[in-house]
C-alpha cells in the first residue's frame, strides 16, 4: 500500500520505480556464481546468511522504497542537502523492518542507502518536473549527500565506526563518498559496461557477471578492507583485473573462473558487498530508461 503522502506523485511511475528496486536487489543475489557472495549456489564467505534471508530482506525494503520518493517530493523545494535528515529517518525505519525479517542478519544495509537515496532523487526530480535519466538522477544524489563524507567520516564521532577506522588508516570513504560523487563508478564505467554487453548480445547474466568484476577491480570495497585490509583489497582487485583480461564472462564455459575465485575468496574471507551494493545501482539504474516519462 502505497504511503498518504504521494498526492503530487503519479502512482503508476511509483509502483515502477519501487518495483525496479525490489528487481535489482533479487537479479544482484539470484546471480550465480558471484565470488565471495550469497547466490544461488552458496553463501560465499558468510556464515551467517543464507539466499532465503536476501528474498525477504528485498520484500521488507520494497515496501518503503515509497517513501522515499515521498519524501523526495515533499522536500523538492528545499536545498537537496537539508532533505537527507528525512531520509535518514526513513532509512532506520527500513533497517528496522530489513533486521525484523531476517532475524538481526544484515543483508541490505548498503543497498538501502543507496536505493532510498535513488528513490528520493526521482520523487525530486518527478516534483519539480525535471527529466528522470539516470544521470540527472546521479547528480541528484550527489546534492543530497553534499559534505556528507566529511561530516560522518573525518569529522567522525567518539563510536570510531568501521568506516570511520578504514577512512582514517586507508582513505576509503565506501558508499558515503560514491554517493557523493554521484555514483560516478556506475555511471561512468559500470553501466555503459552493460549496456555494451547487451547490445553486443551478451546473456544478461553473463552481462551483469562481467558489469560485477569490472567494479570489483577498481572498486575500493570497505566490505573487503573490513576483512582483508589493504592486502585484502589489492589480491581481488588484481584477481578481478586479470580475469577480465582474459576475456571476462563471456560464455558460460567462462563460469568456471568465478566458481574458482568464489572458492579463494571463502579461503580468504573476502565478499565484495560494496560491488554488489552498486551492481544493483547499476541494474536500477539500467532499467529506469521506460520510467523516463512526461512529467508535465
Amino acid at each position: 500500500m502505497l504511503p498518504k503522502t504521494l498526492p503530487t506523485l503519479d502512482a503508476d511511475i511509483v509502483a515502477g520505480c519501487c518495483d525496479l528496486g525490489w528487481r535489482a536487489m533479487l537479479t544482484e543475489v539470484n546471480l550465480s556464481p558471484k565470488p565471495g557472495l550469497v547466490d544461488r549456489f552458496n553463501c560465499g564467505a558468510h556464515k551467517d546468511m543464507a539466499l532465503e534471508d536476501f528474498h525477504r530482506s528485498a520484500e521488507a525494503i520494497r515496501h518503503w522504497l515509497p517513501r522515499f520518493m515521498a519524501s523526495g517530493a515533499r522536500h523538492a523545494n528545499r536545498p537537496a542537502h537539508e532533505a537527507l535528515a528525512d531520509l535518514r529517518v526513513i532509512g532506520m525505519g527500513c533497517e528496522a523492518d530489513m533486521f525484523c525479517a531476517t532475524a538481526g542478519v544484515n543483508t541490505h544495509k548498503g543497498t538501502i542507502f543507496s536505493l532510498g537515496l535513488l528513490c528520493a532523487a526521482i520523487g525530486r526530480l518527478y516534483q519539480q518536473r525535471q527529466v528522470i535519466s539516470p544521470e540527472a538522477v546521479g547528480k541528484t544524489v550527489a546534492n543530497y549527500c553534499q559534505g556528507l563524507t566529511g561530516r560522518e567520516l573525518q569529522n567522525g564521532n567518539a563510536q570510531h565506526t568501521a568506516g570511520q577506522r578504514l577512512y582514517r588508516q586507508m582513505g576509503l570513504t565506501g558508499a558515503r563518498g560514491e554517493a557523493e560523487a554521484g555514483y560516478p563508478l556506475v555511471l561512468t564505467l559500470a553501466l555503459p559496461h552493460y549496456r555494451t554487453r547487451l547490445a553486443a548480445g551478451s546473456d544478461p547474466e553473463l552481462a551483469l557477471l562481467d558489469t560485477l568484476l569490472v567494479l570489483m577491480s577498481v572498486n575500493n570495497d570497505t566490505n573487503v578492507a573490513s576483512r582483508g585490509g589493504s592486502t585484502g583489497l589489492q589480491w581481488l582487485q588484481q584477481h578481478a583485473q586479470t580475469l577480465l583480461r582474459r576475456g571476462g564472462i563471456r560464455q558460460p564455459a567462462d563460469l568456471s573462473h568465478l566458481h574458482e575465485f568464489n572458492q579463494q575468496c571463502i579461503e580468504r574471507n573476502l565478499s565484495p558487498g560494496g560491488s554488489a551494493d552498486l551492481l544493483i545501482v547499476t541494474h536500477f539504474l539500467s532499467e529506469l530508461m521506460p520510467y523516463t516519462l512526461n512529467t508535465n
